[in-house]
């Protein structure tokens, strides 16, 4: 038997995870992180991220033998980087995924960068991309620059795991502007953008082996000296992975304060608006996805202090909840569709607490149906399995809303996050996935729709409540109408 680690740097905290081949977790452990906030700013210590996933992974590996550790990888916040030197310490701040600081470069990376992003199907970067931010980097700390190298935060680890400069993962480097079809850096576009070849990574494909961990880091980490350290993923791809959506047609949906659904295609998928945009997966394949600005935080906003399973069971017995809420967090919308001037509204006339709460699930159940339909229309395969994961999963009730009205069964897994995601990947080298992913993910339950809850009339109410006012385009509601007709 061996044993697989994952390890996950998220934003407030780190974890590591030990499992099984069988998908037993014999060991797991977390530390809280801390960052610096000031307005646009977004920073945090990559010496703390070391010191904190080191004490996670001794204490998850406590009482796992070191000789069955078989391999480890590590996945990190999409779009954080840094400079480091030669030895591979920090000689400028890490920017965070959401630092927004870089938003002047943006446009010039856009500009410079059209053909190769079009052709990669996103067409345009953000602001809070990687490859802004790297500009960002180059103009205010240029004395630093000469013998610097740019890190991502995967590569930050990886290097104090192994030793010596690592390569860099394709996920992590797509926001950096990587050829994910050529698996390179377009030389032309950083040649324009000033961004020097030296200071750039090698490329590799997630689940490569990297290296193996080195006698200092096992000294920190509890990790045995010479396992094998795996390219990773981003935390989303690793989400992805965790919960076993690998296959072509299958899908993760991630419903926690905001909506992210990332599947698998054999193909790279087109978007003409940009808001979905994919991965290299590890086989070769692609990992499309995309993330809406509407969710569960608005329950935490609008229903603060009311005791929300309650609200469920109340739900659950009442059949004259109609009313329609579009839960934005705040005004914007980036998937199933563009609209910066979006903002929440409500079809009908709640008149309670539990309807209001009913309202919220409705709109969200209705939102994650349209970004099926978006993906059906631009040619992405959906009809594999579609798999639940996030906070909202622990609604017996949401679960049930979402399965009628996608009109599908739903997978509700028994341990999906992106540290198991990692260890199924590091169990993986060699690129047997989805076979390491039948035996290492467990299934809680699934949930079928029930025959005579027909929601189908009230979601197209809401698909054209959305193209009346312009946000959502003739094209994808017609394609909404055509499919629910089938």
């Amino acid at each position: 038997m061996k044993i697989w680690i994952g390890l996950d740097l998220g934003t407030q905290s780190v974890r590591a995870m030990a499992v099984s081949g069988e998908g037993k977790v014999l060991g797991a452990a977390g530390r809280t992180l801390t960052s610096r906030r000031d307005g646009p700013r977004h920073e945090q210590d990559p010496g703390q991220w070391w010191r904190e996933l080191a004490a996670a992974s001794r204490e998850a590996l406590r009482d796992v033998p070191p000789e069955l550790v078989g391999g480890v990888a590590v996945t990190a916040t999409s779009g954080t980087v840094l400079l480091t030197d030669r030895d591979g310490d920090p000689v400028t701040p890490a920017l965070m995924y959401d630092d927004r600081r870089a938003a002047a470069e943006v446009e010039r990376v856009n500009e410079v960068g059209d053909a190769v992003w079009s052709r990669l199907g996103y067409r345009r970067m953000q602001a809070m991309w990687a490859l802004p931010k790297l500009l960002w980097l180059l103009r205010e700390h240029a004395d630093v620059v000469p013998g610097a190298r740019l890190t991502h935060q995967n590569d930050f680890v990886n290097r104090r795991l192994i030793g010596h400069d690592v390569p860099a993962d394709l996920s992590n480097a797509l926001k950096t502007g990587a050829d994910l079809i050529a698996e390179s850096w377009p030389a032309s576009v950083m040649d324009a953008l000033g961004v020097p070849a030296r200071l750039l990574p090698d490329l590799v494909r997630p689940g490569t082996r990297l290296g193996v961990v080195c006698a200092e880091a096992a000294a920190a980490t509890g990790l045995p000296e010479g396992t094998p350290v795996i390219a990773g993923t981003t935390d989303g791809c690793a989400a992805q992975l965790g919960a076993g959506a690998m296959r072509p047609g299958s899908w993760n949906s991630v419903l926690g304060t905001t909506l992210v659904l990332k599947g698998a295609s054999r193909e790279l998928i087109h978007d003409p608006l940009g808001v979905v945009y994919s991965h290299r997966a590890p086989d070769g394949g692609w990992l499309p996805g995309g993330a809406s600005s509407t969710g569960a935080g608005v329950l935490a906003r609008d229903l603060d202090g009311r005791d929300l399973d309650d609200l469920g069971r109340q739900a659950a017995a009442r059949r004259d909840l109609t009313a329609t809420t579009y839960p934005l967090l705040s005004t914007g919308e980036r998937f199933p569709f563009s609209a910066p001037q979006a903002e929440s509204f409500t079809l009908g006339s709640p008149a309670d607490d539990v309807e209001r709460y009913a309202a919220f699930l409705r709109g969200a159940a209705f939102i994650e149906r349209l970004c099926f339909d978006y993906l059906d229309l631009l040619g992405a395969p959906v009809d594999g399995e579609i798999i639940l994961t996030g906070g909202a999963t622990r609604s017996p009730y949401w679960n049930q809303l979402r399965a009628d009205v996608l009109r599908r069964p739903v997978t509700l897994r028994e341990n999906a996050e992106p540290a198991l995601g990692m260890a199924l990947l590091a169990a993986a080298e060699g690129g047997r996935l989805p076979q390491v992913a039948d035996d290492m993910i467990r299934t809680r339950a699934v949930v079928p729709p029930r025959a005579g809850h027909d929601l189908d009339g009230d979601y197209l109410r809401f698909v054209d409540e959305l193209n009346d006012r312009g946000w959502l385009t003739d094209q994808a509601a017609g394609h909404a109408h055509e499919r629910t007709a089938r």
